[in-house]
């Protein structure tokens, strides 16, 4: 270890007796971790980890630092503040906790853009945890930063008392965006190390006129880009990776002068009833040596993965380097979109399964980010899916108030001339209760249509509820799905199920007018 990291560490309060990694190679860490008891290899070699009791993001133990300065930042239920007095009193509680204890500092980047790009650096006292930031980070493996951009400290054997440190829960995701540091207290999930750098960059890049989105792209044999905005279980990853088009990122990209650019350098897709047919390059990126499954069911017999077991969660993932997707763009950049794509898992089975937006339904659809809260994505969650509206298709990760985002969208969406659509990936035939959900290989249809050129020949309708430009018929697509209403058996209860959705989507978007 250098002098000047061990200089870094002691800046803040971590003066260390044990062994320090310093960005150490995969399969180091991969026996680091069995060493340490922490997850144990498949039958392929992939490091399979369980994170109980957080399984999911916690979102009621996320704070950030008010400094009383910005007028920008969004206050409520999902950005609680706390005084940066408190923030600093938990450091020195987590610092003081990592002292004296095997730690793992791996140093990365988040942004492919040179010229947006942030130097990251990640401390934590397990193995599987620096696999997973070299996995999902950009990470070169060469480079020691003297300072990081971004720090994140990784506790997640250390839990805090809520009385003492003036936090909701044992849990707590602390994000300083003056500062540039992350505290993450007592939960192991992956997710919360990824969406603090995420919030950060959604802080920052604004100022720079560049978007940043959750979503989702791809690029087509001529160059066309597509972006696919959705939250979890929504299908960014599933419909963004497929063998015809190059992958640039399956989560986290912004949209600036330049084009579009990953964020990330690895894939953390939801594995949950994973299928290697109707999914195979997530199937076979998830299931290889170095690649990482969080609570995933494991054989202690066979040590083979079940996919289809949600036993310990709903919401399963696999973190893998884009390096074991084979059709990617390996830079991380690509030109601007040609489509937009906004995915929404309708709970009640009454949207269209696709749509195309003018620019108003633009903005109203993008604020209002409809879909529906998979079991097991967050913490609280039962074991139903929960209709929501989250904004910007990324409300727990957005730091500034909404129009911010929403502008500038529509100003790239205007600059550009990109066509938006939304697409729903969730039920049809009636809710979650008595519909099914939308099959795979024609929502795959759907999206074909429009990459291809198809849909400029199409005849479109206006949806009997919601007034969207429906397409007349898709090619290998039931005509009935492209007609909500049909698909139900109980006619009345369709029109009264849209009709409250209807409702509820105004009285929502009253908060933006």
């Amino acid at each position: 270890m250098s002098q000047k990291l061990r200089g870094w560490l002691e800046s803040l309060g971590i003066v260390h007796q044990l062994s320090i990694l310093v960005n150490p190679d995969r399969s180091y860490l991969i026996s680091e971790a069995i060493k340490n008891d922490e997850g144990q290899l498949t039958h392929k070699g992939a490091l399979g980890v369980i994170t109980t009791p957080y399984t999911g993001r916690s979102p009621k133990d996320k704070y950030i630092v008010d400094y009383g300065k910005r007028t920008d930042l969004w206050w409520g239920d999902v950005n609680k503040s706390i005084s940066p007095e408190v923030f600093t009193h938990l450091k020195n509680r987590i610092a003081a906790y990592l002292n004296n204890r095997p730690l793992y500092i791996i140093d990365c980047f988040i942004g492919a853009d040179a010229d947006y790009q942030l130097k990251v650096r990640v401390v934590t006292e397990f193995a599987w945890q620096a696999l997973a930031a070299q996995n999902l980070f950009i990470y070169t493996g060469s480079n020691h930063h003297e300072a990081p951009d971004i720090t994140i400290l990784v506790a997640p054997d250390f839990y805090t008392h809520p009385e003492i440190d003036q936090v909701a829960s044992n849990a707590a995701i602390c994000i300083d965006l003056e500062e540039r540091t992350v505290l993450i207290a007592a939960s192991k999930y992956m997710g919360e190390i990824k969406k603090s750098a995420f919030t950060i960059m959604n802080a920052l890049l604004p100022e720079s006129n560049v978007l940043p989105m959750h979503c989702s792209a791809n690029v087509g044999e001529k160059g066309d880009v597509a972006l696919f905005f959705g939250l979890s279980g929504t299908g960014k990853t599933t419909l963004s990776s497929t063998m015809d088009r190059k992958l640039v990122g399956d989560d986290e990209h912004g949209w600036g002068s330049n084009g579009i650019f990953n964020f990330e350098g690895g894939c953390y897709a939801k594995v949950i009833r994973l299928d290697p047919d109707l999914e195979p390059v997530i199937w076979k990126a998830s299931n290889q040596y170095g690649s990482i499954l969080e609570n995933v069911v494991i054989s202690p017999k066979t040590h083979q993965p079940d996919f289809n077991d949600g036993t310990i969660t709903e919401n399963t993932r696999a973190a893998y380097p884009l390096s074991r997707v084979a059709n990617t763009i390996p830079t991380g950049v690509a030109d601007h979109p040609t489509h937009i794509f906004f995915l929404s898992a309708d709970a009640f089975g009454v949207l269209p399964p696709v749509a195309k937006l003018n620019s108003d339904e633009v903005s109203y659809y993008f604020l209002s980010g409809y879909t529906s809260k998979v079991a097991g994505t967050e913490r609280g969650l039962g074991g139903q899916p929960e209709a929501t509206f989250s904004t910007c298709f990324g409300e727990p990760f957005l730091p500034l108030k909404p129009k911010i985002y929403a502008q500038l969208l529509k100003e790239k969406i205007n600059q550009h001339q990109s066509q938006v659509w939304l697409i729903n990936t969730g039920w049809t035939g009636g809710g979650f209760n008595q519909g099914h959900r939308i099959p795979l290989p024609h929502t795959r249809r759907m999206v074909n249509w429009i990459l291809n050129n198809e849909y400029k020949s199409g005849e479109f309708h206006s949806d009997s509820i919601f007034d969207l430009q429906v397409p007349d018929s898709i090619n290998g697509v039931p005509t009935e799905l492209l007609y909500p209403e049909k698909t139900w058996k109980d006619h009345d209860l369709f029109i009264q199920t849209a009709g409250r959705l209807k409702t509820a989507f105004d009285g929502n978007f009253q908060k933006f007018v």
